[in-house]
């Protein structure tokens, strides 16, 4: 058998992998899996047998509209859902009254119904669902004996609406979890960078300062992930009484990621700054360089803090130190490189600090160097 031939038989590491990866998100997501089932069955449910809406398929629409919204945008999804399908409703009765249905009607109705929805300020799925129900009265004539076309449409994007927050709060997520989930991660990337920022410095490694300034532009989608996440558990904590008490918890963390992220700008600033000097061959002095790696170890520190407040104390005085550190190295030589890092150094601990609760004027008094 050849070489290739017996290559092609391998299987291939990276599909099992792909496999794998789509099976664990599949598994991540049971949670939604069963709010979808669970509220378009009962929105479909109560719209048909409570309400006597015959094909009441928005109800269940309604409900996955809800569902699937934006991470912190169900609420709000809900009320625009509900307001579009208002004014939708609205002017759309109004129109048929008065010019009746057919080709030209529908073309006019639907332009009419965007205009005034869009004049009254809605958009995004407020327009689109103001649009579809003037579609839906344009061209669905009712039964005789059967619901109102309108009626039943509002009261099916209710009903659907009212089902998947109550998935929602029958089905909560753990939202100190997820959230602890997000930010300890970034916290080990930071760390990372930053001690790899060192090592350039120390070895005068101009590809390892810019590898250290690729891997923190890297950071965006973790943190925009991070972001949503929050956004997501602080909906959560709020809607779900079986999470109430969770809300301190939930806001201390979304604190905690909002510093973090200024810390991660500050880390993309420092590794600019010293790829800069090692593509120059400035050197960074030892008590700079020192400084970066004390800084890497502070946040590792402040990270283990993170599960046991009364271990803070320690991650604070370690990043202070780094600040000193940063702050006698410009003793010395003077550069602008130099400046700037130790300038960022600063920031950097400044950012952490203030995710460990201190306060601005505590700030000051302590980094007063």
């Amino acid at each position: 058998m050849s070489a290739d031939r017996f290559r092609a038989k391998l299987p291939n590491v990276s599909d099992r992998i792909t496999v794998v990866d789509r099976l664990r998100v599949v598994r991540k997501r049971w949670r939604l899996l069963l709010r979808l089932a669970g509220a378009t069955s009962a929105s479909f449910a109560i719209a048909t047998y409570i309400f006597g809406h015959e094909q009441a398929f928005f109800a269940p629409i309604a409900a996955v509209i809800v569902l699937l919204a934006g991470v912190g945008l169900r609420q709000r999804m809900l009320f625009e859902l509900i307001l579009g399908v208002a004014v939708g409703v609205l002017v759309g009765e109004l129109l048929i009254l008065g010019i009746g249905r057919g080709v030209w009607q529908l073309a006019l109705i639907v332009v009419i119904t965007t205009i005034t929805a869009s004049f009254a300020g809605l958009k995004g799925v407020a327009l689109t669902q103001a649009a579809n129900s003037g579609v839906l009265l344009a061209t669905v004539i009712p039964v005789a004996g059967a619901a109102n076309p309108a009626v039943t449409r509002f009261i099916d994007a209710l009903v659907g609406g009212l089902c998947a927050v109550a998935m929602i709060l029958l089905l909560p997520r753990n939202p100190t979890r997820d959230i602890a989930l997000e930010v300890r991660p970034l916290l080990v990337d930071l760390q990372a960078v930053l001690r790899d920022v060192a090592r350039a410095m120390r070895t005068s490694d101009p590809a390892l300062a810019h590898a250290s300034l690729t891997r923190a532009r890297g950071l965006q989608n973790q943190i925009n992930s991070a972001m949503n996440t929050a956004a997501n558990v602080r909906e959560v904590a709020v809607m779900s009484p079986v999470r109430w008490r969770q809300r301190p918890e939930v806001e201390r963390y979304a604190g905690v990621l909002t510093d973090v992220d200024n810390a991660i700008r500050d880390a993309r600033v420092l590794a600019r700054r010293v790829s800069t000097m090692m593509r120059l061959g400035e050197q960074p002095g030892e008590q700079l360089t020192s400084a970066v790696e004390q800084l890497a170890h502070g946040i590792g520190v402040f990270q283990d803090g993170l599960a046991q407040p009364s271990e803070r104390a320690h991650g604070e005085e370690a990043l202070i130190e780094s600040v000193r550190m940063a702050m006698e190295a410009l003793t010395g030589e003077m550069t602008l490189n130099r400046a700037a890092v130790a300038a960022q150094i600063r920031s950097l601990a400044a950012d952490m600090l203030f995710a460990s609760g201190m306060t601005r004027d505590e700030l000051d008094v302590r980094l007063r160097f």
